[in-house]
């Protein structure tokens, strides 16, 4: 540090996540103060005309995990709001162009910036039309998503729908290679500048290489082709984010990019590199507020992702704390696949460790394909029954949730539908409240 005074980095992050923490920890130990901008203690007021922000900050690294949000416009207008009174790292429009996949591709291409085809229609007679044009085996997959969850392999004969649930959908060429295995490249980049980069590896019985879905990671920093290097610096210029994980894949003929993520997690990539974004992030955000940062200081800090508590983070009062979302016994939910969406009546078991549906409906909305075969030991039975796995996306009063069910005959059962931890643990299971139970008549008013 030299003489120029501290600034504020507020992280906005309604959220709690090891990034943020890790973030926001490496801010205070670059000699900085921080705020963590979140539901207990942020708000803007106008007042005779002058607009402020509480708590106050000098500049706002964005954090907000908008792929997971059901109405991502709400999160979006907030940002821009906060955007318009402090300078913002990965400002709103370069996130609202970075969550949704179809808009990455358009922007990427305008770009020159190498993509697969895709086709995005909003009539899924014209999305079938196209089909062929993929070939053998498409990707199938929602314009907003995340951590792989609303991502298909579909075949030639297997129709698709333009929507998902509530969310479009859209074909992607399929790029792979002869490997056993497949697999893909994230490069982190902030600030035009390539901070580490991994090698993700799909798990047995996936193609999907995402590590919250059990893929497995190894340093590919060292060894980064230079196109690569090149591909993933000018994808997150043409999206305009300070800091971006950038995902991209090899064919036969070269490299593609897949997606653009401004919220991309540490996790993984600490794990396979031992490097840690946030001091890099960090420094961009102190500069860009004014301030100034020792370069061998973050170096330092980049060798341990310090997670830990900040004192920023704003203690919870039970006035403020958000009550959990209750679910019923019984829910009416909406189960959504590649070919369709159907609305039907589902049974909650907090016995039960995974969702399970029923075939009949499993086929009608197009769940899947089978990503893998699991043993389920139910009820008292001392012997386990094999049953395929799919992806499905299941609709509970307005949130989306993508699980692997397993798929069972239930045409002899009440419920096409059992919701497993899977699903339960977002909720608070009220066993009194049953969706199926006769309602009394609401009276109505005399006119």
């Amino acid at each position: 540090m030299t003489g120029v005074d501290p600034v504020t980095v507020g992280v906005l992050s309604l959220h709690t996540s090891k990034e943020t923490k890790a973030i926001l920890n490496a801010v205070e130990s670059l000699g900085h103060d921080t705020e963590w901008l979140r539901n207990e203690n942020t708000s803007v007021s106008v007042e005779d005309g002058t607009v402020s922000l509480e708590p106050s900050v000098d500049v706002i690294a964005n954090r907000m995990l908008l792929s997971n949000t059901e109405q991502p416009a709400e999160e979006l207008g907030l940002a821009n709001t906060f955007k318009q009174l402090v300078p913002m790292l990965n400002e709103p429009a370069s996130v609202l162009t970075a969550i949704h996949k179809l808009s990455t591709a358009t922007t990427l291409s305008a770009n020159d910036v190498r993509t697969p085809d895709v086709t995005l229609s909003l009539n899924s007679e014209r999305l079938n039309a196209v089909r062929d044009r993929y070939g053998e085996e498409a990707v199938y997959k929602t314009a907003i998503g995340t951590h792989g969850g609303g991502t298909w392999k579909v075949g030639p004969n297997e129709p698709v729908n333009a929507k998902v649930g509530n969310r479009y959908a859209f074909l992607q060429e399929l790029i792979d290679r002869d490997d056993s295995r497949h697999r893909d490249v994230r490069v982190y980049v902030v600030g035009g500048e390539i901070i580490a980069a991994m090698y993700r590896y799909a798990p047995d019985n996936d193609w999907r290489t995402n590590v919250a879905l059990g893929g497995s990671v190894e340093d590919a920093t060292e060894d980064l082709p230079e196109e690569v290097r090149d591909l993933a610096r000018r994808a997150a210029d043409a999206v305009d984010l300070d800091y971006a994980g950038v995902d991209l894949v090899e064919s036969n003929d070269g490299w593609f990019v897949l997606e653009v993520n401004p919220t991309a997690g540490f996790k993984g990539l600490y794990e396979a590199t031992h490097i840690s974004p946030a001091p890099h992030i960090a420094k961009l955000a102190i500069e860009r507020g004014g301030g100034e940062v020792d370069e061998e200081r973050v170096a330092e800090l980049s060798n341990v992702l310090d997670d830990s508590q900040p004192t920023a983070q704003p203690v919870q009062t039970s006035a403020g704390t958000e009550e959990t979302a209750v679910i019923g016994y019984t829910e009416d939910v909406v189960l959504s696949g590649t070919s369709g969406s159907k609305s039907v009546l589902a049974k909650s078991d907090t016995g039960a460790t995974r969702t399970s549906i029923d075939t009949a409906l499993a086929a009608d909305i197009g769940a899947g394909p089978i990503k893998s075969i699991t043993r389920i030991r139910s009820g008292s039975s001392k012997t386990a029954k094999s049953r395929p796995v799919v992806d499905v996306v299941v609709g509970v009063g307005g949130n989306q949730h993508t699980v692997t069910a397993s798929v069972e005959d239930r045409g002899h059962m009440d419920y096409p539908v059992l919701l497993g931890r899977d699903i339960l643990e977002n909720y608070r299971v009220d066993v009194s409240r049953r969706t199926d139970r006769d309602a009394s008549d609401t009276p109505e008013e005399e006119e």
